[in-house]
């Protein structure tokens, strides 16, 4: 986004900060007297400011006090008191708004005070994070606070029971990570019984790391998968048949956009090797079977997208460098790696519940984030979550120097360059962070600082359990940190290490642990902790604080803010500077051309490798295609939310319908109606009015009601007056609604309605994952409309259409069926029994259809062994 735009979108932010400037006046001026108030005075105050709520009063009448009663809390229970900016992030939020605010000011503090202040209303707030440890970190550590005021913090982790997740969302306040609190929204729309859901509603949500969730990690959608056909043999056969092709060729292949293309010589080439023709296959199976192994082979590179882990092939975040535990690309492509890397092929997964992240997030009432890179996708943020960003000024001034690119021939040279200037500010005691776009190039640098006998830590998605301990104290005298994309965000770095983590490895040598160690243990490591940091951290300061070295421009220009913000936290010194080459992948993908004079230059002048270029045409070109690939990635999650906007439509409508009958909804009630309208489908389709009753077609009307009912002892030739159309769906429906009604009797009023709700459900669930497994087909070839000059996604929302007005007449349909098929003992004497002496027998509900057995529910099976997955 240039820079005129930048100042267009944010042009009302300096009346909007004026405003929170007065507001921070009235809270300052409190401060005094809140600092008088005992412990049990300050709650006394926050359950008026409940009361105040409860009888209509607005949110912004009760911030300032709320917000002078936080900051006094957080002080008596964490030693932390908000800065003013603090407080202003925090109106920031409050307003439903992204805050920005650079690395170190404190968000996670920031949050606490919104936090509050929405939680006195009784409605549940979220705090998502990027990961399980700060979800953790930060419920213990800020929990405190809210506690102070007794309010419960809920905790959402990875495995966890749905009995701890019911007892975690009951909190005023609940942390947890986008994917937990994504996907338990999807489980909760396939329970079978309403005291099974978990979450209780989405009213506020305060996302840390907002771009990072809101905006990186939106490209995948949250997939609940179950366990499909057995793995086949025939991704081997595509992966060798696809071995040794010859770009250009044999196939066509784009890395910028991530496509590649078959050859009629590939085709041929391909074919010999397997032994038959792909496209005589009409349902596309084989035709799949390529494109993925093609893409597995040519696109997909190990230690880059993926890592293999103990044989299981893990996906890589190629924003983060984190293992995506628990996830599989779809498709087949999972499974065409697989075959690739010669590992164990696990079976494919049908959908069961999808919903991207921008829709699940678009549930709340009100929507906040925070983070220290959001400017440069404020236009997405307005567009996609209607949030404006809002830049809070800083608490004290950055003085951090960042220096120009250096510029490099070859990445070789560059490397060693990296390494020279590494080994050369660890001798005199600098810290170093060193971000790598890839894992195999933070193992190439390692590698290098290994020979030169520099010790390190090398941070990547191999070891992501130790993100905290190791950023934490990146900050220490000649400390060295090789990172994967800042891995290991929302961990400060401190000049001279971290002292609580510093306290943590003391009490460890003395073979305890933080929780149980004696008083006198406890105070000793304290003491030791404080003196390291506070002698450590005045030397690097001396040393000019830490310097941050980039190997290489990210495609998103946030992400290089990212590793620059890591140093100048809070007025510290510090510097940054990347070091990059001729031959990196961005530059290589889409300044190549623009590059070749630079890299002719070079020659005539004979500059040997060792030595750097600082030219500001190289820098143009960086910043040309990073804003070529933002908005590249930008269209791509637009393209993908446009699409999953038509589902989204259809998905709320099933669970509004779906919550509604486990809400106690009688579809009881509406079967006769429901009757009356399948029968009215089926007398159009083969007696209609409008033709003469000898163009009937008789016998498929007799055969439907056969189907339909289970019975043969109707036919529409023996109906009195049959050629009139009226006559004839009168009759039939009071056939039908006899049928109905003599097996609601016998079975018993209450238990036949509490039957019917759930036979309604079980069918919802059958037919809405067979309803998304259609619609992922529709949308794998929809794009090829665009040949006959159709717009596909207007081709896609039609399609959707007519599939959901399928979907819900034939549920119906079945619903009519089932119930017309129930088997019930009907007694000797006629009279019908009590709902304690029920005849109905469940072992009899038998009844099937192409879609499988509808006697046990879809979302049940779904539960065993559930996986998760991506697209």
């Amino acid at each position: 986004m240039s820079n005129g735009l930048i100042k267009l979108l944010t042009a009302g932010n300096k009346k909007r900060l004026k405003d929170y400037r007065n507001t921070l006046n009235i809270i300052n001026d409190m401060e005094f007297e809140v600092q008088t108030w005992t412990d049990i005075e300050l709650r006394r105050q926050a359950n008026a400011l409940r009361e105040r709520i409860l009888r209509g009063e607005s949110l912004d009448s009760v911030l300032p006090l709320a917000f002078a009663l936080v900051r006094e809390a957080s002080y008596r229970t964490i030693g932390l008191r908000h800065f003013d900016v603090q407080l202003i992030g925090a109106m920031a939020l409050n307003d439903g708004s992204i805050a920005e605010m650079k690395t170190g000011e404190g968000k996670t503090l920031v949050s606490t005070a919104a936090g509050f202040l929405n939680a006195l209303s009784g409605e549940n707030v979220h705090i998502v994070t990027v990961n399980d440890y700060l979800a953790l970190r930060d419920s213990e550590w800020m929990g405190k606070v809210y506690r102070f005021f007794d309010m419960d913090v809920g905790l959402i982790q990875n495995g966890m029971l749905p009995i701890e997740r019911q007892a975690a969302y009951r909190a005023a306040v609940t942390y947890g990570t986008n994917s937990e609190f994504g996907f338990d929204y999807l489980r909760d729309n396939m329970v079978s019984s309403a005291c099974d859901r978990v979450q209780r509603g989405h009213h506020f949500a305060i996302v840390d790391e907002a771009d990072s969730i809101l905006i990186d990690e939106a490209r995948t959608p949250l997939i609940i998968s179950g366990l499909g056909g057995a793995p086949a043999n025939m991704y081997r056969i595509f992966a060798q048949a696809v071995l040794n092709l010859e770009s250009g060729k044999d196939f066509v292949l784009d890395e910028a956009k991530r496509t590649i293309f078959v050859t009629e010589a590939g085709l041929d080439k391909v074919e010999s090797r397997i032994g038959f023709e792909i496209y005589t296959d009409m349902t596309g199976t084989l035709a799949n079977h390529l494109k993925q192994a093609l893409r597995a082979e040519y696109l997909f590179k190990q230690n880059i997208h993926y890592i293999i882990v103990e044989g299981e092939l893990k996906i890589v975040d190629e924003f983060t460098g984190r293992i995506m535990e628990g996830r599989r690309y779809s498709e087949g492509l999972h499974q065409a790696l697989e075959a690739k890397e010669h590992v164990e092929i696990k079976a494919e997964n049908n959908t069961l519940a999808t919903i991207t992240l921008q829709n699940y997030f678009r549930l709340y009432e009100k929507l906040s984030g925070m983070t220290g890179t959001a400017l440069t996708e404020d236009s997405e943020f307005r567009q996609i979550y209607h949030l404006p960003v809002i830049p809070i000024p800083p608490n004290k001034p950055v003085i951090r120097d960042d220096k120009e690119d250096l510029i490099f021939r070859t990445v070789e040279a560059k490397y060693h360059a990296v390494a020279d200037e590494v080994e050369r500010r660890h001798a005199v005691g600098q810290p170093v962070l060193i971000g790598t776009t890839s894992i195999a190039g933070s193992e190439r640098l390692s590698a290098l600082l290994d020979k030169r006998g520099v010790p390190h830590e090398t941070l990547n998605a191999k070891n992501p359990e130790q993100e905290a301990l190791i950023v934490s104290q990146a900050g220490r005298v000649g400390a060295v940190t090789i990172a994967t994309n800042m891995a290991g965000r929302g961990t400060d770095i401190l000049l001279g290490g971290n002292i609580e983590m510093l306290e943590r490895e003391a009490l460890e040598r003395y073979h305890c642990g933080s929780k149980d160690a004696p008083a006198e243990l406890a105070e000793l490591a304290k003491a030791e902790a404080e003196y390291i940091v506070s002698r450590e951290g005045y030397a690097v300061r001396m040393f000019g604080g830490l310097c941050v070295i980039g190997t290489e421009r990210h495609e998103s220009r946030r992400i290089d803010d990212q590793l620059r913000g890591r140093a100048g936290r809070q007025g510290d010194p510090g510097m940054s500077q990347f070091y990059l080459s001729l031959e990196d992948d961005l530059l290589c993908l889409f300044g190549k051309e623009r590059l070749k004079s630079v890299a002719d230059m070079m020659t005539k002048r004979k500059m040997p490798d060792t030595m750097p270029l600082q030219d500001n045409m190289v820098s143009k070109v960086i910043g040309a295609a990073q804003r070529q690939v933002e908005s590249m990635h930008f269209a791509s999650r637009k393209n993908l939310l446009e699409y999953d906007d038509v589902i989204n439509l259809q998905r709320i409508a099933i669970y509004d319908e779906r919550n509604a009958i486990l809400n106690g909804k009688d579809v009881d009630d509406r079967i006769p109606q429901l009757i009356s309208e399948v029968l009215d489908d089926a007398l159009s389709q083969f007696c209609p009015a409008y033709i003469p009753i000898d163009d009937w077609d008789i016998d498929l009307m007799n055969a439907w009601v056969t189907s339909l009912t289970g019975r043969s002892d109707f036919s529409v030739r023996d109906v009195d007056g049959g050629a009139d159309p009226i006559i004839l769906q009168e009759t039939l429906e009071e056939y039908l609604v006899n049928i109905y009604q003599e097996k609601r009797e016998v079975v018993g009023e209450a238990v036949f309605k509490d039957l019917v709700s759930q036979i309604m459900l079980r069918l919802i669930d059958n037919h809405w994952i067979s309803h998304l497994q259609e619609m992922d087909y529709i949308k794998a070839g929809i794009g090829l409309r665009a040949i006959g000059h159709r717009d596909p996604l207007v081709e896609y929302k039609e399609e959707a259409y007519e599939a959901f007005a399928r979907l819900t007449k034939t549920i119906y349909e079945d619903l009519v069926s089932t119930l017309l098929h129930l088997p019930v003992d009907k007694p000797e004497d006629e009279i019908a029994p009590s709902e304690n002496d029920n005849p109905f027998r469940l072992d009899k509900l038998s009844y099937s259809d192409s879609r499988g057995s509808l006697s046990e529910s879809a979302a049940t099976k779904a539960f065993v062994g559930i996986e998760r997955k991506v697209l």
